[in-house]
C-alpha cells in the first residue's frame, strides 16, 4: 500500500493507492488540532510500504512517520497527471487560496501561480456568499444558470466583496444574479492567472472543491475557450499525487 496524507487549512485528505496506482481507500476530515494524531489513529492498522505527506501540514505528519515530504504544486501536478496525463495545466480552487500549475509531459510541473493572499478568489467566498444568501452549496453551484442578469463585484478582498453582495441583495437582485456575480469573479481571477501560461492541451485539468461546482466550470470554459474537465475525486488530488510519489521511489 502507497499512502498520501494531505493536510490542507481545512480539510486533511488521505488517499491509499495499491500496487497498480488503484485507490483502494480513501479519507476527507477537517483538520483540527493534533492532526498528526488523529491520521496516526487512522493509518494504525494499514499496510503501508511508503507515506508521503504535502500540503500545509504536511511536516506533522514528516515528524510522526519519518516520511518524504513534497510541495502542494508538486502532488497536485502529480495527481492530476495520474488522472490525465494529456494535460498540461491544471488550476486548483481550495478553501483557502487557488493555484494555477503548468505541467511538464512527464507528472511534474513547469511553473505556477498562487492566490493566498485574499480569500475573495477561493472557494471561501463562495460559502460566504451562499451562506449570505441562506443557499446550501448544492443549490448555490447551480443556480446561476438560471441568471438574467450579468451582474458583476469587483472587489478583490473578500469583505468588501461580501459587503457588494449584501449590497445587491438589499436591492433585490434575484438569488441567480446574485449568484452569477459571484461565480464570474472568481472565474475572471481564475482566467486572469492561466492566461498567463501558454495553454497547449484542449483539457484542463481542476481539481479541489470547485471542481464540485458545475456554473464555476460552465464559465471557466467560457471565460478560457477549453474544456475544463473535473478530476475524478477533485478534493484528493493532493493526497493521491502525494500517493503516486511513493509509489515512484519503487517503480
Amino acid at each position: 500500500m502507497f499512502w498520501g496524507v494531505d493536510v490542507g487549512s481545512t480539510y486533511t485528505k488521505i488517499c491509499g493507492l495499491d500496487e497498480n496506482r488503484n485507490i483502494i481507500d480513501t479519507q476527507v476530515i477537517p483538520t483540527i488540532v493534533n492532526q498528526d494524531e488523529i491520521v496516526k489513529e487512522y493509518l494504525k492498522d494499514k499496510q503501508i510500504k511508503m507515506l508521503v505527506s504535502t500540503g500545509y501540514g504536511r511536516h506533522m505528519i514528516e515528524e510522526v512517520f519519518s516520511c518524504p515530504v513534497i510541495s502542494e504544486i508538486n502532488a497536485h501536478a502529480k495527481g492530476a497527471y495520474n488522472f490525465l496525463n494529456s494535460s498540461d495545466m491544471v488550476i486548483d480552487l481550495g478553501g483557502q487560496d487557488s493555484k494555477i500549475i503548468k505541467l511538464d509531459l512527464s507528472g511534474g510541473f513547469t511553473d505556477f501561480k498562487m492566490n493566498d493572499k485574499c480569500a475573495a478568489g477561493t472557494g471561501r467566498f463562495l460559502e460566504i456568499a451562499s451562506n449570505r444568501m441562506g443557499l446550501k452549496m448544492q443549490e448555490f453551484s447551480k443556480i446561476g444558470f438560471e441568471a438574467t442578469k450579468e451582474l458583476s463585484i469587483s472587489s478583490m478582498c473578500a469583505v468588501f466583496a461580501e459587503s457588494e453582495v449584501i449590497s445587491l441583495i438589499a436591492k433585490k437582485e434575484s438569488a441567480a444574479n446574485i449568484c452569477y456575480a459571484v461565480h464570474d469573479s472568481i472565474a475572471s481571477r481564475l482566467a486572469s492567472m492561466a492566461k498567463k501560461f501558454a495553454i497547449n492541451s484542449e483539457n484542463i485539468i481542476f481539481t479541489g472543491g470547485g471542481a464540485l461546482n458545475p456554473f464555476l466550470i460552465h464559465l471557466l470554459s467560457k471565460k478560457l475557450q477549453k474544456n475544463i474537465q473535473p478530476a475524478k475525486h477533485p478534493q484528493l488530488i493532493g493526497a493521491i499525487g502525494a500517493a503516486c510519489a511513493g509509489y515512484e521511489v519503487f517503480d
